[in-house]
């Protein structure tokens, strides 16, 4: 634990992430786009570097951030919400060019379960099933995956989380008071926040490169069960399910992570 570790993207998963890891004897340097978030990182004992990653490029101290460290973790978004023309892949590509030229050995990219497309069959999905995944996102996601696991200058990890909760992101609030919500029986894959730092913190740990994970808490209730239940529970108005169509859906096996990582979801659906 004596050479740095980098985060490239201290949000709101890797910010606590990078926390977490200095309370474990980790040195951490990590990235931001906001000049304005640089103090924050110091303050909480982040070397903090300005990076921005665009199709036109990559700005900021890449390569000091990169510096002297063996290991990697890629924590960002394709954020084609914001702007749908984006090339995700092609701004991994040239992170990858920056990463090739550094001492980082072992890299752990966060890519997200919307890489496999949801089926009226309801799958169970593990690490051996097909990246097939439809929308925009998810093929940026799919291609930016490959660009990483085809790279033989280094060994990567990929670790899939299932929608993230937790710190703010109250599940009960993503549906609440809304009508016509499709798929009513498709079935839940959340992880909470703390499951996921505990998870990527036994990846670095016990040193599991060159691999996939899947993860998302064992239980899988339909979204109609459990945001019914959720919003009764903070008496929150419920959302109105459409019921007069068929529901797609997977559920995602955390199988390995329980039986490779040995790991113990902490927080339950």
């Amino acid at each position: 634990m004596n050479k740095p570790i980098s985060i490239i993207g201290c949000g709101w998963l890797g910010l606590p992430l990078a926390m977490e890891l200095i309370k474990n004897g980790y040195s951490v340097k990590g990235s931001t786009t906001s000049a304005d978030k640089m103090e924050v990182l110091k303050k909480v004992g982040i070397l903090p570097f300005l990076v921005s990653i665009s199709d036109d490029g990559i700005k900021g101290t890449i390569d000091a951030c990169l510096k002297d460290s063996a290991g990697l973790i890629i924590n960002i978004p394709p954020g084609l919400r914001k702007n749908p023309e984006a090339n995700f892949v092609k701004q991994m590509e040239m992170l990858c060019k920056h990463i090739e030229s550094s001492t980082i050995k072992n890299v752990l990219y966060v890519s997200s379960t919307a890489v496999y497309e949801d089926d009226v069959s309801m799958p169970i999905i593990t690490e051996e099933s097909p990246t097939n995944g439809q929308s925009a996102s998810a093929k940026q996601l799919i291609g930016a995956e490959q660009v990483f696991k085809s790279n033989s200058n280094f060994k990567t990890t990929i670790l899939r989380f299932g929608g993230l909760i937790g710190d703010g992101r109250n599940p009960a609030k993503f549906l609440s008071g809304k009508t016509n919500v499709k798929n009513p029986e498709g079935p839940i894959n959340l992880i909470h926040q703390e499951d996921c730092i505990a998870i990527i913190k036994t990846i670095l740990l016990n040193k599991h490169w060159n691999t996939d994970f899947n993860a998302a808490a064992p239980q899988h209730p339909t979204r109609k069960a459990y945001y019914t239940s959720l919003c009764k529970s903070q008496n929150l108005p419920i959302p109105q399910f459409d019921l007069s169509g068929h529901s797609n859906g997977k559920i995602i096996s955390s199988e390995k992570v329980e039986r490779i990582l040995k790991y113990d979801f902490q927080h339950q659906l």
